[in-house]
């Protein structure tokens, strides 16, 4: 069976739909289907990554079995254009908007997030919402086996604030944490951020450990104490894996998850990132508490059967 995966990465978008997508591509292939990516060359695209990884790459509509859509550009109108190249449609969401696919996975969680589509997608429309749909890379699964207690010292620091990081959160920390001591401190940027090579010579210069497009973020967060990241995909995976941390909110469509995710405790929602400065992230630092967290995060994402959405999937399209 042939399915085509529609999403993009860029400055502006970030690789956060791309990744996810990923793992769904992987998991996918490995049951026999030929997957193909459908992405625009915006600037600070993921193409050639998601060709390294072994899928080819087309740039218009073809006739797939199931088309898969990632992407917060593209609404019902789209959807129903692209009926009649396609059996089925699948559409990952986060905001809640109006669809017409034949099954809507939304992991996010907020308040009632069980209803949060109703009479937005069609009434045949299988809906998989909230945390027992977490779409977790296979290095996410491996760690979750090999969880370890955490206490309140932060000796290993783990600094992300995603693949293309346009608001410039990174170089905040940075400077943040110029003064403070760490036994070691991990910083993870992606290919697309256009400062990374600025960030590559600062971590060289105080023998920080820099990371650029890695696919080991599983490991660095089982290893870490403490994580400084953003709202999005990573918060689920920074719970996913019982590491305690903090979130900014870099993009609109964060707001309302990770608010609520601060409220439940499983991460310092530090706000939007106009109103964060690098005394924000030197403050978080130095009157951190952090009791509690790594097991309400651990709690709020466990589930029986791992990566659920793959069997609904391939139910759909059996």
């Amino acid at each position: 069976m042939n399915v085509i995966i529609r999403t993009d990465a860029s400055i502006t978008i970030g690789s956060g739909h791309v990744m996810r997508c990923l793992t769904i591509a992987k998991s996918l292939r490995r049951h026999g289907f030929n997957v193909l990516f459908w992405m625009d060359s915006l600037e600070g695209n993921l193409i050639q990554y998601v060709q390294q990884q072994g899928f080819e790459c087309c740039k218009t509509a073809l006739e797939a079995d199931l088309y898969i859509i990632d992407h917060y550009a593209l609404e019902v109108k789209w959807e129903k254009s692209i009926r009649p190249f396609t059996k089925k449609i699948v559409v990952i969401d986060d905001l809640a908007r109006k669809h017409d696919c034949d099954l809507i996975l939304d992991q996010n969680v907020i308040p009632q997030f069980e209803t949060r589509y109703d009479k937005k997608v069609p009434a045949h429309c299988v809906t998989l919402l909230g945390p027992k749909y977490l779409i977790m890379r296979d290095e996410f699964l491996r760690q979750r086996q090999k969880l370890r207690h955490r206490g309140n010292q932060i000796n290993r620091l783990l600094i992300f604030m995603g693949g293309s990081d346009s608001t410039n959160e990174t170089m905040k920390i940075l400077s943040a944490i110029e003064s403070l001591n760490f036994v070691h401190v991990d910083v993870v940027v992606g290919n697309s951020n256009p400062r990374k090579e600025q960030i590559k010579q600062i971590c060289s210069k105080r023998n920080y450990h820099f990371h650029c497009q890695i696919n080991y973020m599983a490991k660095l967060m089982q290893l870490a104490d403490f994580a400084i990241g953003a709202g999005g995909s990573t918060l689920w995976e920074r719970c996913y894996v019982g590491l305690p941390s903090s979130s900014t909110i870099v993009a609109d469509n964060q707001r309302e998850t990770t608010t609520y995710a601060g409220q439940l405790g499983v991460t310092i929602n530090l706000g939007w990132h106009e109103e964060v400065t690098s005394n924000t992230y030197s403050q978080l630092l130095t009157d951190l508490q952090m009791k509690g967290m790594s097991e309400k995060g651990l709690e709020l994402t466990a589930n029986e059967q791992p990566n659920a959405w793959l069997y609904e999937i391939l139910e759909l399209i059996k």
